[in-house]
């Protein structure tokens, strides 16, 4: 796809597992297929490069949070955001009410100071909490 930011934050919001450009050769296209397979994230170099500055701009603006302010749940909904997973999906692999995932969905992004899922997904790359495989 296009390297617009606009872009890329819709695709991950929209629970892509990766991103490539348009200009990705077949084999970056394989491996990356290989790897989302995987459930590994896969992002382009100019793409991670404008998660990463993204992540610099929050940091200078004092918008970087604590992790361990999160509740153990919290973090499990988190991880699951970051993977891709809808609410439903996520109230099927933690046997909560859909609704029950939503409060924590809310209570995450109150506590970290985010409005939406992209946000949470590019903060759980910046932790580490999901793999980011630079394709």
């Amino acid at each position: 796809m296009h390297d617009s930011e606009a872009y890329v934050f819709q695709m991950l919001q929209a629970g892509a597992a990766g991103y490539l450009l348009k200009r990705a050769s077949a084999e970056e296209v394989v491996q990356a297929v290989k790897a989302a397979h995987r459930g590994e994230t896969v992002l382009h170099p100019s793409v991670a490069r404008m998660l990463v500055s993204d992540y610099v701009a929050r940091v200078e603006r004092g918008q970087e949070d604590s992790y361990d302010a999160l509740s153990e749940r919290e973090c499990q909904v988190l991880k699951l955001i970051a993977e891709g997973k809808t609410n439903k999906e996520i109230a099927q692999v933690l046997f909560l009410a859909v609704k029950t995932v939503q409060a924590h969905r809310a209570n995450l992004m109150r506590k970290l100071g985010m409005h939406d899922r992209t946000e949470l997904v590019k903060y759980a790359i910046r932790k580490g909490i999901v793999g980011l495989d630079v394709v």
